[in-house]
């Protein structure tokens, strides 16, 4: 169903790491380090301006994959890792892709578990990246079916 996929990727997506963004996302997973939120702090930094949380990417447009479809509901959030070649400062442009990198099965308790790993993409203007997740995305075997015409 969704080997067929592997390899593809979406168009990328303009996102813009926001000011007010920033200081929403760190208020919201309680961490209001100053380089997030200070804009004196942070200018007097290494980086010369506010930085993003390090998870901040998940906030991010990546696009869909043209014709992979997920289930609305049921989907398991497996894991997710963040790696990053420089960071992430307020102001900047962030062209963004996802990519289904594999798919594989797995017997469960419950049944068939169908693991879907993605990696979604973040790079500058030039198209330089910036930070890569790797996510992997649980199926039921009952969330599976419920999607079969």
């Amino acid at each position: 169903m969704w080997s067929d996929f592997v390899g593809k990727k979406s168009d990328k997506v303009k996102n813009v790491v926001e000011r007010g963004a920033v200081r929403k996302f760190a208020e919201a997973i309680g961490d209001l380090n100053p380089l997030y939120v200070d804009e004196e702090v942070a200018a007097q930094s290494r980086y010369g301006r506010l930085l993003a949380p390090p998870t901040f990417p998940r906030t991010f447009q990546y696009g869909e994959i043209h014709g992979l479809s997920l289930p609305k509901s049921g989907l398991i959030h497996g894991e997710q890792s963040f790696f990053y070649e420089r960071p992430l400062l307020v102001g900047d442009e962030v062209y963004c892709y996802t990519a289904l990198q594999k798919v594989f099965e797995k017997k469960g308790g419950s049944g068939q578990l169908t693991f879907l790993v993605f990696e979604r993409v973040g790079e500058d203007p030039d198209g330089a990246r910036i930070f890569m997740t790797r996510e992997t995305i649980i199926v039921t075997e009952t969330v599976r079916k419920g999607m079969e015409p």
